[in-house]
């Protein structure tokens, strides 16, 4: 894609300057050529492992580019759900400053901790992060600090390209970077950074469906205000991209494509088992987008994993949806004869399937079921999608009636 010139738009040199000014604070995060997600997605797969970063995320490096750069003695505050957060309260500790951070109300206890084990001073409130920009807004004009944007700013942005720049050097044989999109800072400076050194490369970002702020954006012709959100994403679930977010992809972004929480959750359940990597579902997304077939199947594609910030309790929650879409979990209801050894009997035809049972509920009243007959729900270990096909076909023809349920 050709390089759009403006003056809206970070140039290869403050990306350059940017990249001295992190070198030896933040991790030169090594690239992962992954095997095993490469046969699952029919081309050469690598992961580029910022939940590895300092704080965990790619925030680090944004916001310490821009820290750095403040007066000594300044206060910064700043509005985050998490990743941002840790990464402005260790660069502000790091610079010497003192740090504010708001969080949103529901913020996960992990992040929240982490936010102030780097230092930071945390006000919870709000209900997202957009409410949260507001009161860090109003806090900065009231004290005479200095508000650290999550995405809109340039020092931001060119903080945030170097991630771009290691993947241009990393990955020779790259044809396709693809990258999770929030707010847009990190797809603005990655996006750029390749337009500049590896322009054959195709930037591809990736959003939740339940909160595509840059696909509509590009639909509408500029940034435009999300309604509402439901995403288990939350990392990325932003309302709005800024005119300047928006600026770098309109000038260097080739497509944005949405995944659905499913896909979402299966991917954080892949890089698991195959990656052994802890990666939160906003940064699972480009993964998501490779396995579910949205971004042209053509050559080496780099999947930034943006963050690793995931409460454990979120994660547990996380791998029984990704077990369950891809088929590993199946609920069945199945009526059988109300009799002594009915139970039994369908226990049999299960265990003659190879199956193992993970629960059984048995239900008499409260079900719509015959006199004579009762409900009972099954909770089972499958392989795949067609494995639980078959074990329906299989009980039917015993003459039981199954219902799959979700």
């Amino acid at each position: 894609m050709a390089v759009a010139p403006s003056s809206t738009l970070v140039s290869l040199a403050e990306i350059s300057a940017a990249a001295d000014r992190v070198a030896g604070v933040v991790r030169r995060t090594p690239v992962d050529r992954s095997d095993n997600l490469s046969r699952l997605c029919d081309r050469p797969v690598i992961l580029k492992p910022e939940h590895l970063q300092r704080t965990g995320s790619f925030k680090i490096r944004g916001a310490f580019n821009h820290i750095s750069r403040l007066p000594a003695g300044v206060e910064v505050v700043a509005a985050s759900a998490g990743n941002h957060a840790q990464g402005v309260a260790l660069a502000a500790s790091l610079c010497g400053l003192r740090s504010v951070i708001f969080m949103p109300g529901a913020a996960p206890l992990p992040k929240v901790e982490a936010t102030r084990g780097y230092g930071a001073t945390v006000l919870l409130g709000g209900d997202t992060v957009d409410d949260c920009v507001e009161s860090a807004r109003a806090y900065a004009a009231g004290h005479g600090a200095r508000f650290v944007p999550p995405f809109d700013d340039p020092l931001v942005i060119a903080g945030q390209a170097t991630v771009g720049l290691e993947v241009a050097s990393e990955v020779p044989e790259a044809t396709t970077v693809v990258v999770p999109v929030g707010g847009g800072g990190l797809i603005a400076g990655v996006a750029a950074a390749l337009a500049y050194t590896r322009p054959e490369v195709t930037v591809i970002g990736v959003e939740a469906e339940g909160a595509p702020t840059l696909r509509r954006a590009l639909d509408a012709g500029g940034p435009v205000r999300l309604d509402s959100m439901s995403t288990l994403a939350d990392g990325t679930a932003l309302r709005s991209v800024s005119p300047l977010t928006y600026a770098h992809a309109e000038a260097f972004v080739h497509d944005v494509v949405l995944v659905s929480e499913e896909e979402t959750a299966r991917a954080v359940l892949l890089l698991l088992e195959r990656a052994k990597a802890v990666v939160e579902p906003s940064g699972a997304l480009g993964l998501a987008a490779l396995l579910a077939g949205r971004i042209p199947r053509s050559g080496a594609a780099v999947a930034v994993c943006t963050g690793g910030n995931v409460d454990p309790l979120l994660l547990i929650k996380l791998i029984e949806r990704g077990l369950s879409a891809a088929g590993r979990y199946q609920l069945l209801r199945v009526v059988i004869p109300d009799r002594p050894g009915g139970l039994a009997a369908l226990l049999g035809h299960v265990a003659g399937l190879g199956v193992n049972l993970l629960e059984v509920t048995h239900h008499r009243a409260g079900v719509v079921v015959g006199v004579s007959e009762v409900e009972v729900l099954l909770t089972l270990e499958t392989r795949t999608h067609q494995h639980q096909a078959e074990i329906v076909a299989t009980l039917g023809d015993a003459g039981y009636r199954v219902e799959p349920m979700s």
